[in-house]
């Protein structure tokens, strides 16, 4: 079981509170991310978890235990950090193994943990390499097995794949989440990268200030965003937040209308505009739009087709019933 509470939990490090009260529960078996900007809180919260780092006040619970002040080697969890942290002079197997040897486990149990992490992860052929002949995707690897072995009520990844190019993130976000279909553990994952939230999570809580702004599955958060905050922050392209009399026309202090929801056609439209910037990616194309009467520039993707190139006229019609409204307080209403 790995159901993990935290209850009035804050944190402060002297006179500055980084966590103000926060209240979480992430479910048994949940791929829950913590995603938010950098300084937003999201690894601080996620060492609180761990027991790297004591609560100021408030409680942590896991599977319904107060495990506030218990030492991290007792909590049950297992962390992979984004550097690895292998050592360099033991070979893969080794690496596994570690922290079973340190826990004095017997040889026989230590072996079949270790080639079952070994055979999930698919690093049978490199559990006598050391870890610098290895990528490093493989080396990512051998740090979520030594995890694995230990059989966590939890997993808690702190940006895992921040050191990897972009192709292997793409296969490892892959790779984590095929993990989560077969472990069917629970685990927290945090990433300032909202696409790998988008991909991954069940559950993604967004951050700002140390603040939840927004608890949520995926398309929860996409379709519907409780503030200005999480509408800029979650898609990519970011939303299109309209000010002035464009929104006051609609009754808001705000509109927001995502790239996609915004259709090119031939006839006028609703705007019209000059394209600044095309980015013509095969299947898709977004356009970048000013001097459309708007204050600001507007994102628009298309299709790959759409043929239209810097300084090209363009008209553009947002789709209405795809419009959010948001009031001076920054919140969402229908």
């Amino acid at each position: 079981m790995g159901r993990i509470t935290l209850d009035n939990v804050t944190k402060s490090f002297g006179p500055v509170q980084v966590i103000p009260p926060l209240n979480l529960t992430i479910e048994d078996g949940e791929f829950t991310v913590f995603v938010g900007p950098s300084g937003c809180g999201k690894s601080t919260l996620l060492r609180l978890i761990a027991g790297l780092e004591d609560v100021s006040s408030g409680e942590i619970r896991i599977d319904r235990q107060d495990a506030t002040h218990v030492p991290p080697a007792k909590r049950g969890l297992a962390m992979v950090f984004q550097s690895y942290a292998l050592y360099p002079h033991m070979s893969v197997r080794r690496n596994i193994a570690f922290p079973l040897r340190m826990a004095k486990m017997d040889q026989a149990e230590i072996d079949r943990r270790v080639n079952s992490a070994a055979e999930v992860l698919n690093l049978g052929d490199y559990l006598d390499r050391r870890p610098g002949q290895l990528s490093g995707g493989q080396r990512q690897r051998v740090a979520i097995g030594r995890a694995i072995v230990r059989e966590p009520a939890a997993f808690l990844f702190d940006e895992p794949l921040s050191n990897l190019d972009a192709a292997l993130r793409v296969g490892m976000r892959l790779e984590i989440s095929e993990l989560h279909e077969r472990l069917r553990t629970t685990m927290i994952y945090v990433t300032h990268d909202q696409v790998e939230a988008m991909t991954m999570a069940d559950k993604i809580v967004v951050l700002r200030a140390g603040v939840i702004e927004q608890v949520g599955s995926p398309l929860e958060l996409y379709r519907t965003p409780r503030n200005l905050f999480v509408a800029g922050f979650i898609g990519s392209p970011r939303m299109n937040l309209i000010e002035g009399p464009e929104a006051e026309r609609r009754g808001a202090h705000t509109i927001g209308i995502r790239p996609e929801h915004i259709e090119v056609t031939e006839g006028p439209g609703a705007w019209s505009g000059t394209v600044g910037v095309a980015e013509h990616l095969g299947s898709d194309t977004f356009f970048h739009v000013h001097e459309t009467g708007l204050a600001e520039t507007i994102t628009v993707r298309a299709g790959g087709e759409v043929g239209f190139d810097h300084g090209d006229r363009i008209h553009l019609t947002p789709r209405e019933d795809l419009i959010h409204r948001f009031g001076a307080d920054g919140l969402r209403f229908e």
